[in-house]
């Protein structure tokens, strides 16, 4: 077996794994429905991972590493504050529009540990992406004072209650501008009022101490 056909291979039983997950949750899938659907024998499977749980956990890492990789491409161009909420917010929901059967598997199993030690750390490293672009914008003076960590939470908390939605409700999915324009109306400066009274400064809370 050469190292192309080796990559095919392994991609190919993912993309498997990634159906048969979504569909039957970890319990209920197991290797051989695997194998079957990634029309390959059981016992190439193994040559490839080592049992169910090894092939979970790639599969897992693999979707949030992409999605990190995503991220950053997205973001990489773009200066301004504003434009890199709302090109983050979209790319988050068109991700989950076009990968919704990985949004599954990554809902289903929230007991299974690496499962939840990848997604913790996959979320620290989106809300950092956002403190640093809410920073940004404060330091510029497009954005209003307020504390980046705390907007961070909320962006994130909400696009992932709602992009996870999709499990019961595959339609819910929000309009992507509207998230954008809700948030930014409450991160920008206003110079024409007092920022620290407004009620989109106390929602997002105070600078901390």
């Amino acid at each position: 077996m050469n190292k192309r056909s080796g990559e095919e291979s392994r991609k190919k039983i993912l993309n498997a794994a990634e159906r048969v997950f979504s569909g039957y949750g970890y319990k209920g899938a197991s290797m051989r429905m695997i194998a079957k659907a990634a029309d390959i024998s059981l016992g190439g499977l193994y040559l490839y991972f080592r049992n169910k749980e090894d092939l979970y956990a790639t599969l897992v890492k693999k979707g949030l590493d992409d999605l990190s990789r995503e991220t950053r491409r997205t973001l990489e161009d773009v200066g301004d504050p504003a434009e890199a909420i709302r090109a983050f917010i979209s790319m988050r929901v068109s991700y989950a529009r076009t990968h919704r059967e990985h949004i599954i598997v990554l809902g289903k199993e929230k007991g299974f540990t690496f499962g939840v030690r990848a997604r913790k750390k996959f979320f620290r490293e989106q809300r950092r992406v956002i403190e640093e672009i809410v920073g940004k914008g404060i330091a510029s003076g497009s954005f209003r004072k307020c504390d980046p960590r705390e907007v961070a939470k909320i962006l994130v908390c909400m696009l992932r209650g709602f992009i996870l939605s999709i499990i019961v409700e595959p339609d819910s999915l929000f309009s992507a501008e509207k998230c954008s324009t809700l948030l930014l109306q409450g991160l920008r400066r206003d110079d024409n009022s007092k920022s620290s009274g407004s009620p989109a400064a106390r929602a997002y809370g105070r600078r901390r101490k």
